[in-house]
Formats: C-alpha cells, structure tokens, sequence
C-alpha cells in the first residue's frame, strides 16, 4: 500500500511535526538523565552527611582528612543539585526578550525626544 501523495505544504508540515518529535524526544531523554543525576546526588549527600556526623566527634588526624574530603565532596553536590535551577537554555528566552524589548524602548525614547524637543 503506497502513502498518500503530500502536497508541498503538507509535506513541509509532516516534516516541521516529525521535527519537532524528535526534539522532544530529546528534551525528554536529557530530563530523565538529568533527574537520575539529581537522584544519585542526593543520595551521594545523604551518604557523605551521614557519614558526616559519624566521623564529627573523633580527633585522628585520618578522620580530620576524611572530614576535609567529605565536606568538599558536599560542596561539589551541593553545587551540582544547585545547578538544576538554572541554566542558560532556561534564560535565554527571557534575556533575549529583555534585550530586544529594551533596545525598542531606547529607540521610541529617542524618537520621541527629537519630536519633542
């Protein structure tokens, strides 16, 4: 059985959908591996916090390194699970808007001052 014969618009309209599915597709890739990065991370912290508390009390110079490594591995978890707020992908349309709208103020600003003045 043959496919239905596409006009040109509706054949660029398959080709625009089909785009866009695998865009999504992707998106939806890259947010599962985002969250199962975000779960090992806490669960990472939640190991290293406990460990934590186990290792505070004790004065061995091996503890106090292990101390100082655990904190910093905190540090870097903490930094990474921070992470998942903000990216650029999620400020570029609002920083774009913000410039092009921006710039469009000064320019009627100025239009306006040599009118008026």
């Amino acid at each position: 059985m043959k496919p239905p014969k596409l006009s040109f618009g509706e054949e660029n309209q398959h080709e625009e959908f089909e785009q866009a599915l695998l865009e999504v597709e992707q998106a939806l890739v890259t947010l599962k591996e985002r969250y199962n990065q975000v779960q090992a991370d806490r669960f990472r912290q939640t190991e290293l916090q406990q460990r934590l508390k186990q290792l505070r009390h004790s004065k061995l110079p091996e503890v106090k390194a292990e101390l100082k490594q655990i904190k910093q591995q905190l540090e870097v978890l903490e930094l990474n699970l921070e992470s998942q707020l903000f990216s650029w992908g999620s400020l570029k349309e609002p920083f774009w808007q913000a410039i092009r709208f921006g710039g469009l103020g000064v320019i009627i600003g100025w239009l306006l001052k040599s009118v008026a003045g």
